[in-house]
């Protein structure tokens, strides 16, 4: 059995690490290179950057910030923002990332998919998810959060599954910085209708909503920012936590 993997989420705006709640009221976190440097000593499995405002203001993924990232860091890493191309993909991984996270784009245009497992394989791909659930139906939306479209979660993950996407993160826009705990019910449809990982996220704020989306949520990996960035949840101190628990992650 792969062992369940530990993520720090980084969202980026104007070169600093910063985290809201619901998607809003955005608070500064710190020096993006910095942090992930502590998290991969940390023991960290995984790290993802967004540039958070890039696809709402029609910008370009910041290149420079990840050839510093890859210079200083020593994990897996995810980047993920204002992607529309597959020249957006090669300068970023020619720029030293190890995945690119799509989101808005892929919605608007879903062969983008296709495009970069043909050119770059399954193992680059993660498509994105920010859903809100409303009267028991979860809706997909765009520009990190902003637009709401007419795709389902649970058929819009499908598709993204069967074009051969590696790995789905799907955000719940209703647990997100609200530290209630993980979308445990929607994680477990979409691991259990998926033939991919399901990347939890949104929602984490004790050790046990960790512990619960692996068990309840058949969760691959679990994605938190704001308990890492504040030093809430020492990734060292939840890994043991986790392993005493019976759950498979490295030590």
């Amino acid at each position: 059995m792969l062992a369940k993997r530990i993520i720090p989420c980084l969202d980026i705006k104007n070169g600093q690490t910063v985290k809201g709640t619901n998607f809003v009221n955005l608070r500064q976190a710190g020096d993006p290179v910095e942090l992930g440097k502590a998290y991969s000593e940390q023991g960290a499995d995984e790290l993802v950057y967004l540039d958070i405002t890039a696809s709402h203001e029609g910008r370009k993924t910041f290149t420079e910030l990840v050839t510093r990232i890859a210079e200083e860091i020593n994990i897996p890493f995810t980047v993920g923002g204002g992607i529309n191309e597959l020249a957006d993909v090669e300068r970023l991984l020619n720029a030293g990332a190890d995945k690119v996270s799509i989101n808005s784009a892929a919605l608007r245009r879903p062969q983008l998919i296709d495009e970069i497992v043909r050119n770059f394989g399954s193992q680059v791909c993660v498509v994105a998810i920010d859903a809100k659930e409303e009267n028991g139906e979860w809706t997909c939306y765009l520009n990190g959060g902003r637009v709401p479209t007419d795709r389902g979660l649970f058929e819009w993950a499908r598709e993204a599954n069967e074009r051969g996407a590696g790995e789905i993160l799907f955000t719940s826009m209703n647990h997100d910085g609200v530290k209630q705990g993980f979308a445990n019910a929607a994680l477990r449809r979409l691991s259990d209708e998926l033939t991919i990982p399901v990347i939890a996220s949104g929602g984490a704020g004790a050790k046990e909503h960790f512990r619960d989306t692996f068990i309840e949520g058949h969760s691959d990996a679990a994605l938190a920012a704001s308990v890492f960035h504040f030093g809430e949840i020492p990734i060292p101190q939840l890994k043991q936590y986790l392993y005493k628990e019976g759950i498979n992650v490295r030590l």
